[in-house]
């Protein structure tokens, strides 16, 4: 196997429970380097709390989360995300009142090598420092089609836009594998393409991206892989061609018995 196609997040019969009620049941599958891997299913499939659990907001009641050769189901949060996994909510997480640029520089917290003091006396170090990573996060919104509304507040923001800012401040942090929880929700067709458009680069300069979504068409058209959950189970796992075609995965959207 070459470095290119290594595996880089490996869940093994991961499992999460609430009281009685197993959200996520005996998961597993892998996530590859370079890879767009998709995880689509019903609503209440699990599909969140997966990325909850890999991202270390929660912890998983049974099984393991690897990152590499790290295992990182029982970090927390700050801890997976300098192992370099950053993502974005289903539901936005913004600073309202800060700009959008002010937004995309909080995601390099991770990259910066000052110290708040050093930041705080002015030191010429810390402002050189700043300014790179002003030019980074104008780099990112001119990526994401939002250069123009930089200097604007995220409240003013429509949702999409808001939604292509939580996009650019995942990929401040220049992350190994980026976790994007349903990205195109509330996008207009052309936003969509452009956000399949954006994925298919950052998997084409090496990083991983686990792909949340419920537009399917997008999700076939940009994944290489594609992992279906139903009641917290992977009922399919494989290329997209053969995923759309299980009787297993045309049922839990249609509501059928396979």
């Amino acid at each position: 196997m070459t470095a290119t196609n290594a595996i880089l997040l490996e869940l093994d019969r991961v499992s999460r429970a609430f009281g009685g009620v197993r959200a996520v049941d005996g998961a597993s599958f892998a996530v590859r380097k370079g890879d767009i891997h998709g995880l689509i299913g019903p609503n209440g499939a699990g599909k969140t709390t997966l990325l909850n659990l890999i991202s270390g907001l929660i912890r998983p009641t049974g099984g393991s989360i690897l990152l590499g050769e790290a295992r990182i189901d029982r970090l927390p949060p700050h801890r997976i995300a300098a192992l370099g996994v950053a993502r974005t909510y289903q539901n936005i997480r913004l600073f309202p009142e800060l700009s959008a640029l002010a937004n995309v520089i909080v995601g390099e917290h991770l990259r910066r090598k000052g110290t708040t003091l050093q930041s705080m006396l002015f030191m010429p170090s810390a402002r050189r420092e700043h300014e790179a990573a002003r030019e980074r996060a104008r780099a990112l919104l001119a990526r994401v089609g939002l250069l123009d509304r930089a200097e604007e507040r995220a409240s003013i923001l429509s949702y999409g836009e808001q939604r292509r800012v939580e996009i650019a401040r995942a990929l401040a942090a220049d992350p190994a594998l980026l976790l994007l929880d349903e990205p195109t929700a509330g996008m207009n067709p052309s936003e969509v393409g452009a956000v399949g458009q954006l994925v298919m680069e950052v998997a084409s300069q090496g990083q991983a991206v686990l792909l949340v979504e419920h537009n399917v068409k997008l999700v076939m058209g940009v994944c290489r892989r594609v992992t279906v959950l139903d009641f917290g189970k992977v009922i399919a796992d494989g290329p997209p061609a053969a995923v759309a075609a299980d009787p297993a995965v045309i049922a839990a959207y249609l509501g059928a018995k396979p």
